[in-house]
């Protein structure tokens, strides 16, 4: 390829699968030079990530030469563009810019300009429309399984523009129906953090070796869960059952527990959820793990015995490493998750029983942690696999 590959994706802010996908790509693109772009301009290598452009700027001043365009996946079809602007802001910001809007929504424009460059329907959605000097693009494994109840205009744009695709493939049956019911054929391919043992194994069990993912394993010399839960399982009721839940498998099973964050962007993972998580499990059973470090947190996954997460790349990541895994889902339907059932549904219909609210994690994990690695290991190969040849369509779509 003669001109290089913009990137683009949620990749400028704090969150698992957002921070891997530029990672398995440029391996994937082997020596093709690449740019990274996301709606800000952020600087995430401290964590693991990448120095990112704003896709606003790299467009303004690409110049005539013809640009190939890869999106990098995620569930980005149904982010608005208030979701994405709300993402990008610190943790500490949050609830003092929603309070502002709230009081005053004439700024509400201003603030969206503000922080995101320009505002489009749908913002993780590039096309020639929005950008004439492309000549190629493509959508790997993007996510929408919720197309259908998002607003009508922002729906009307992100169709418009898939229309004007390559290639699109997107990572679940749900998603690729809705597509279908307008028209639009997409083929189905895994995410491509079921690649993340297989191109970076290696880098993660350096990372295993120093620093809080190697006190956290001496800690644990039996081994231990990995669990992780988004700040929507953080009221007291919610804790109660996920505690109770917690203290049984730990005492059945022998294993410590670790409570780790796979996201730190707004919307995402609290600390502070895991903190009064941890008041209410038996004294010495549990650490709660802070480093953010992209590496780290999949060194803590992989490390564990088994993962429970309400995060799909957590469950992703353990997929990739053949642990058993269980995903967790909120009491209250209008809170469910989505894409967890959208993925297990389309790649892993066997482990149904696998995705539990609280109160039927300690019987599920029994159950997973029973189950034979070779088949857990097979699995993972054969996602991994179909992850490399939809990959491969995509780059010769790019050419």
């Amino acid at each position: 390829m003669d001109t290089p590959v913009v990137l683009f994706g949620a990749f400028d802010r704090h969150n698992l699968g957002d921070l891997l996908f530029p990672h398995i790509a440029q391996a994937l693109l082997g020596a093709v030079p690449v740019r990274l772009a996301g709606l800000a301009a952020r600087d995430l290598r401290s964590v693991g990530g990448h120095r990112v452009e704003a896709i606003d700027a790299l467009m303004a001043g690409w110049g005539e030469a013809p640009a190939r365009l890869l999106h990098v996946g995620g569930e980005t079809l149904t982010c608005s563009a208030f979701e994405a602007a709300v993402m990008l802001l610190d943790a500490g910001e949050l609830q003092a810019t929603l309070r502002r809007l709230e009081a005053h929504p004439q700024q509400r424009a201003a603030w969206l300009q503000h922080m995101l460059g320009s505002v489009r329907p749908a913002p993780y959605v590039i096309s020639r429309r929005d950008w004439p000097a492309l000549r190629r693009v493509a959508h790997a494994a993007i996510g929408g399984v919720d197309l259908g109840h998002i607003d009508e205009v922002q729906r009307d744009a992100v169709l418009a523009r898939l229309r004007e695709a390559d290639a699109l493939t997107v990572r679940d049956r749900h998603s690729r129906d809705a597509l279908a019911r307008h028209g639009i054929a997409a083929a189905l391919m895994p995410d491509p953090v079921v690649l993340v043992a297989e191109l970076f194994g290696t880098r993660i069990a350096e990372h295993a070796r120093h620093g809080e993912p190697a006190a956290l394993r001496a800690a644990f010399p039996a081994g231990y869960l990995a669990v992780q839960c988004s700040a929507v399982f953080g009221d007291d009721a919610t804790l109660d059952a996920l505690a109770a839940q917690l203290a049984l498998s730990a005492r059945e099973s022998g294993l410590g527990i670790v409570l780790l964050r796979a996201g730190a962007a707004p919307w995402h993972d609290d600390l502070g959820v895991l903190l009064r998580l941890a008041q209410r499990l038996p004294a010495g059973t549990t650490r709660v793990a802070e480093s953010l470090d992209l590496w780290d947190v999949c060194a803590l996954f992989a490390g564990s015995a088994a993962v429970i997460a309400s995060s799909l790349h957590g469950r992703i990541v353990a997929t990739a490493f053949a642990l058993p895994r269980i995903s967790l889902q909120p009491g209250a339907a209008t809170q469910r998750i989505l894409k967890l059932d959208a993925w297990v549904q389309t790649w892993e219909p066997e482990s149904a029983a696998s995705v539990v609210m609280p109160a039927g994690l300690a019987d599920a994990l029994a159950t997973a942690l029973r189950e034979p690695r070779a088949t857990r290991a097979e699995s993972a190969r054969q996602l991994a696999a179909a992850c490399r040849a939809g990959y491969a369509a995509l780059l010769a779509a790019l050419r």
